[in-house]
């Protein structure tokens, strides 16, 4: 079981509120794109909170390291499906977005459990709000404006971009830890 706290319970809350963004959107029911964007922007807020107070708190927990990137990522997803479903969003551009989180996703947890952290750095902060700020704005803005159509491609370019700062700031710490590795060998050897 897992310890019953604030960030904990968000967490669940978040990935409690994935089926309602999803449900809203695509049941068309009056007033579906507002209860939709509503429960999106709340879900969303959950995270930043969750992660906050956990940090201020001390409330970090195995069970939070490891769902919260989950709910963050089951909000995403499911949100672009979604929107892919309802020609609000080109599915190429959902399938850029989704391989690059499940791509630093399972390679975050591959070289975590070897007890390598890669913490997120500013390019995936902006990722992040980007991706937030566009989801929402794609649920609850009606038609597709200029303006919006060149937002995605801007949350494109910076998911894409996060990705390879991503990976290219993983090899370098891979590559650092396998130097201290072989120094470490070399001293004890000597």
């Amino acid at each position: 079981m897992f310890p019953i706290n604030i960030p904990n319970v968000l967490t669940l809350l978040r990935i409690l509120l994935v089926p309602v963004v999803v449900v809203a959107l695509l049941d068309e029911t009056p007033n579906g794109d507002l209860l939709a964007a509503i429960v999106f922007a709340l879900a969303s807020i959950t995270d930043w909170v969750d992660g906050y107070i956990a940090r201020s708190r001390g409330a970090v927990t195995t069970f939070g390291k490891l769902m919260d990137p989950v709910a963050d990522k089951l909000l995403v997803v499911a949100a672009l499906v979604a929107l892919v479903s309802l020609d609000r969003l080109p599915a190429w551009v959902a399938m850029v977005i989704i391989a690059r989180e499940l791509a630093v996703t399972m390679s975050r947890m591959a070289v975590g459990s070897q007890g390598v952290v890669i913490s997120a750095n500013r390019w995936g902060k902006v990722k992040t709000a980007l991706q937030v700020a566009t989801i929402f704005l794609l649920i609850a803005v009606s038609g597709s404006p200029v303006w919006l159509d060149a937002l995605v491609y801007v949350t494109v370019a910076v998911t894409v971009m996060s990705g390879v700062e991503y990976f290219f700031g993983l090899r370098r710490t891979l590559a650092a830890r396998d130097r201290a590795r072989t120094r470490d060998g070399e001293s004890a050897g000597v």
